[in-house]
């Protein structure tokens, strides 16, 4: 990418696309374009294709869909589905009809088997059963992962897929209900320490292992491979995987909350381990900045500033 090129980042305003536009002022490029749900809808194609044919961007980073937490998958499964998939879609096709010289679509590691072997390899998409708490997101998801795939296959275009591990950064909705796992738990712990609560409620029973990956660090990686050129699938993470309990321990210390921590096993747990190969990706000469514990410290000092 030049430093004056096109770059379009549908959905500017979620935590990752926030990130990879900061990333980008950051180096220097000058020509951004902010694809939120204010300035179009990408669910219709009709509206889609007439922001593509305005725009008219050089490189996209495919970052918009509807994301969330194991809940509000859980309840809301046609939401999930129809609409990651018209929203993919839609970027995809017009992306192809408005030649875009490069196209990243940002997959999830939700698209694996539950049964995969760890760590995951990029090889074993489509191999063995979905995890149900999230069934209908992983579906869309590998529906664009393979949408790219086939535009590479009958036209030559250069769309490729980025898998990411879980990702946390304080550009995500940290006090929403719909935050996810990582945000969620370092607010409920911020807040008991704050208003002195004796205890803190957290899903499941703390085993399930994930791995978790800075904002910053996603980003970076994210417009490296886009420089890079890649002609596949690929998934970006850390490769050390962390269970729940852990992790909220880290949290307790980092923030000096002393209360009781009440796991809530009625609530599921997801997938027992999460992690990914990212072997691929060290090849290629990037690995991470942010270690996770210096991740929280910059949530929680976020909030601080925040949340006064």
């Amino acid at each position: 990418m030049r430093k004056d090129s096109k770059i379009l980042v549908a959905g500017s305003n979620g935590m990752v696309g926030s990130a990879i536009v900061k990333n980008l002022k950051d180096r220097g490029y000058t020509y951004i374009i902010k694809g939120t749900r204010q300035s179009v809808d990408f669910t219709n194609q009709k509206e889609t294709d007439e922001y593509f044919s305005l725009q008219q961007p050089e490189y996209v980073f495919l970052t918009a869909a509807r994301c969330g937490g194991i809940l509000d998958n859980i309840n809301y499964p046609v939401s999930y589905l129809l609409d990651n998939l018209n929203i993919q879609n839609n970027i995809i096709s017009s992306s192809h009809k408005h030649k875009v010289k490069t196209l990243m679509f940002f997959a999830s590691s939700c698209v694996y088997s539950k049964n995969s072997p760890m760590p995951i390899r990029e090889e074993s998409l489509m191999m063995g059963d979905l995890e149900k708490t999230h069934e209908f997101y992983s579906i869309a998801k590998i529906s664009g992962v393979k949408l790219c795939e086939a535009y590479r296959k009958q036209y030559g275009s250069n769309f490729f897929s980025v898998n990411p591990c879980n990702i946390f950064g304080i550009e995500n909705k940290i006090a929403s209900s719909n935050a996810h796992v990582m945000s969620s738990l370092i607010y409920k712990i911020w807040t008991a320490k704050k208003e002195n609560i004796d205890y803190v409620e957290c899903f499941g029973d703390g085993s399930p292992k994930r791995e978790f990956l800075y904002s910053d660090d996603l980003a970076d990686a994210a417009i490296f491979l886009m420089d890079k050129g890649v002609d596949s699938f690929i998934n970006i993470g850390t490769g050390i995987e962390t269970s729940i309990k852990e992790i909220v321990e880290m949290i307790c210390e980092i923030v000096d909350y002393h209360g009781r921590i009440v796991w809530d096993t009625t609530k599921p747990n997801g997938a027992p381990r999460r992690v990914l190969d990212v072997s691929k990706l060290n090849s290629l000469g990037w690995r991470p900045k942010t270690s996770l514990k210096d991740g929280i410290v910059k949530i929680v000092n976020h909030l601080d500033q925040s949340y006064v």
